[in-house]
């Protein structure tokens, strides 16, 4: 059975600038990343760089946009950080992050909801662990990303 990851920020402000946190390199840099080079086409490089130093690793380097909609979806691949990078940067495929922008029309200011799935993770006690590291992971760069938006 295939685990996913799923994470849900609140976003004070509108789907363009929710999908845009997700889709300007400078706007990622300030939550995410240490360096973005990102090219919201589908085939278009979706690669994310904690170490910038060595691009090699702690990186997403060589990941690609997969599907986008502007301001309502974005799909791309995923890669492991160098404890994982053994095993799940030479998987086939790799794994996939989705994330949905839902505006809310129930509230008196601009508000986005962003869901991200993670999928792909294999069924060994590696890959279990990786899950569960990314799943801590994506936890804490969301709270980042809700206390950048929500300032």
């Amino acid at each position: 059975m295939d685990k996913i990851i799923y994470q849900r920020a609140r976003l004070r402000c509108d789907s363009h600038r929710a999908f845009e946190m997700f889709t300007v390199n400078g706007l990622l840099e300030s939550w995410l990343t240490a360096l973005a080079e990102v090219e919201p086409v589908v085939g278009g490089k979706y690669e994310l760089f904690w170490d910038p130093g060595d691009k090699e690793i702690n990186s997403t380097i060589g990941c690609k946009v997969t599907a986008i909609e502007r301001d309502k979806f974005l799909c791309f691949e995923w890669k492991g950080p160098a404890q994982y990078q053994h095993f799940m940067n030479e998987a086939d495929p790799l794994t996939h992050v989705v994330v949905f922008f839902m505006p809310r029309e129930d509230d008196s200011v601009p508000s986005t909801e962003a869901h991200l799935i993670h999928s792909g993770w294999r069924g060994s006690a590696e890959w279990e662990e990786a899950r569960e590291w990314f799943e801590r992971a994506w936890g804490a760069a969301f709270k980042e990303l809700e206390n950048q938006v929500n300032l």
